[in-house]
């Protein structure tokens, strides 16, 4: 096929107009052209008065030599993006690979296996999503916490109660097989072409589901509410895996997909000889608006238009002591919502469904900490860092659940907040109004302050009086590295572990870890047959 790019309609235009103007930039008869079919959309908001979907569709043709001999401008054959299998090893397995974690790098590390023909055995701590949604709402409407059934924990890994995004900055054409998988599990297909796809949280909750029967119906096998809790290793080669109950599982394979909350995990690895290194990550609040203010901002004269959806951002700054501040994981028309996974330990993060049609916009407001920062030399102590600071936000909140909370011009003017203005939070357990720079060091403080100004200046509006900040935000990614070998993938320290995921600190979204763990289970094929 062949690619064409920069095509280009106004939001007024119908969607039809795409083809007229293909034909027209092309000069193609209508009957030379076979079929076409968008691979790309995004939006061209920058000028005022004006905006503009920006389309690259591949076409095919009846003569397509005569069309690329014309070597016209934003016009080039179509890359071949389909997925291809590897090729499998001489090795032989001596018995079934382990996946420890069902977030969304064991996901598709598992999916990758039983696609195979491995039929992999997939371990989860928490629940089925179905029984997870039940304990998560009884969280979030009584403070009752379920230490392995969670926002973190379960089928599906933290991902599943979020906005569901999946933009990533990684250039891996494995990406597109994590967003075809999706669309056959009851995606909308419209995340193929949109540049800023996402899901939302009551999609997810079906098509992981799916994603899970599919790998059963194909060998594998999927234990919730089985919890790894040791690993078996002799003379630096896996051997099994222990399980809660005291099962052992005899294995010399296992991918570790266990997400960046699993510490008590992180732990037991580390004792059991498994290389780690702590890594820089950031911290911070979310911060809600109305999303009407971001429309506006975004759009301008064009906000509410229908065609349009609710609008994002995304905004980065250096800030004067030298950190990076940055937004992350905005949810537009979303919610702010309590995630901890561990008793007196609070823990905020964002979620949207599919409509984002809720009254605010939220996005974690983050900036950089590293190793030096965390108060020990130990490879774990960016966990115990974290830990901190989620024991201080659950005291500062009341010690039950409700979050600390401050107005950002209340914050900018380093006062305590007494009452709500314009925004109301959607924390569902609540909040109590403090000074949040009780919670966060100075230097993290200092620079969310240079950050919220710098970021009003880009984006007007986003230093508002009446802006709700929540904390705290410490879960933005994981504070470890679980060091593999480049080639292999497998633990510097122990052969046939295959550290993977945003747990393990090879990715930060859906998409990434979905990329990393088909990676592992490449790895892995490329060494191993399958069982006879």
């Amino acid at each position: 096929m062949i690619r064409v790019s920069q095509i280009k309609i106004s939001i007024d235009d119908p969607i039809e107009k795409v083809k007229e103007l293909l034909l027209k930039q092309l000069k193609l008869k209508e009957s030379d052209l076979l079929e076409y079919r968008i691979y790309k959309q995004s939006i061209d908001a920058r000028r005022r008065g004006k905006l503009d979907f920006v389309y690259t569709v591949d076409i095919a043709v009846k003569d397509e030599a005569k069309i690329l001999a014309k070597k016209l401008p934003n016009v080039s054959i179509t890359p071949d993006i389909e997925y291809k299998y590897p090729e499998m090893g001489t090795e032989v397995m001596k018995h079934r690979p382990v996946v420890v974690g069902f977030g969304p790098a064991g996901m598709f590390s598992a999916l990758i296996l039983a696609e195979m023909g491995y039929c992999p055995i997939v371990l989860e701590r928490g629940g089925a999503v179905e029984d997870r949604v039940r304990s998560i709402t009884e969280f979030w409407s009584e403070g009752k916490l379920d230490p392995n059934s969670n926002v973190q924990f379960g089928e599906g890994g933290a991902g599943t109660f979020s906005d569901g995004k999946l933009t990533t900055r990684v250039k891996d054409l494995r990406g597109r097989k994590v967003l075809e998988a999706l669309v056959e599990a009851g995606a909308p297909e419209d995340i193929l072409y949109m540049a800023h796809p996402h899901v939302g949280t009551d999609l997810l909750r079906n098509i992981v589901k799916n994603i899970r029967e599919k790998i059963i119906s194909l060998g594998g096998e999927v234990r919730f509410n089985t919890q790894a809790t040791g690993f078996i290793i002799e003379e630096g080669q896996m051997t099994g895996v222990k399980i809660k109950g005291g099962e052992i599982i005899e294995t010399e394979h296992v991918i570790v997909a266990i997400g960046h909350s699993a510490r008590d995990t992180f732990y037991e690895l580390y004792e059991s000889g498994v290389h780690f290194t702590a890594k820089p990550f950031a911290v911070g609040v979310r911060v809600e608006h109305p999303q009407s203010l971001i429309d506006v901002a975004q759009y301008k004269e064009f906000a509410g238009h229908e065609k349009l959806g609710a609008a994002e951002y995304r905004l980065t700054h250096t800030a004067s002591n030298g950190r990076g501040v940055y937004t992350f994981c905005m949810c537009p028309g979303g919610l702010v919502v309590p995630s901890s996974s561990e008793k007196g330990r609070l823990v905020t993060n964002g979620m949207s469904e599919h409509a984002r049609d809720q009254d605010n916009a939220n996005s974690a407001l983050l900036v950089q900490v590293f190793p030096e920062d965390f108060g020990s030399d130990h490879p774990l102590a960016g966990v115990e860092f974290q830990r901190r600071l989620e024991e201080k936000a659950f005291g500062l909140g009341g010690s039950n659940y409700t979050a600390p909370a401050q107005l950002v011009g209340d914050f900018l003017k380093g006062q305590a907040s007494k009452k709500l203005g314009s925004v109301t939070p959607s924390y569902a357990l609540g909040v109590k109004l403090t000074n949040l720079r009780r919670l966060l060091p100075d230097y993290i403080t200092d620079a969310m302050a240079d950050g919220l100004q710098a970021f009003d200046r880009k984006l007007k509006g986003f230093a508002m009086d009446d802006a709700v900040m929540t904390g705290v935000e410490s879960r933005s990614s994981s504070p470890v590295r679980m060091d593999r070998d480049s080639e292999t993938l497998q633990s510097l320290t122990v052969k046939g572990l295959y550290p993977s995921g945003e747990g393990a600190g090879f990715a930060g979204g859906i998409v990434s870890a979905g990329i990393d763990g088909i990676k592992c289970a490449e790895a892995m094929i490329k060494q191993f047959q399958k069982m006879s």
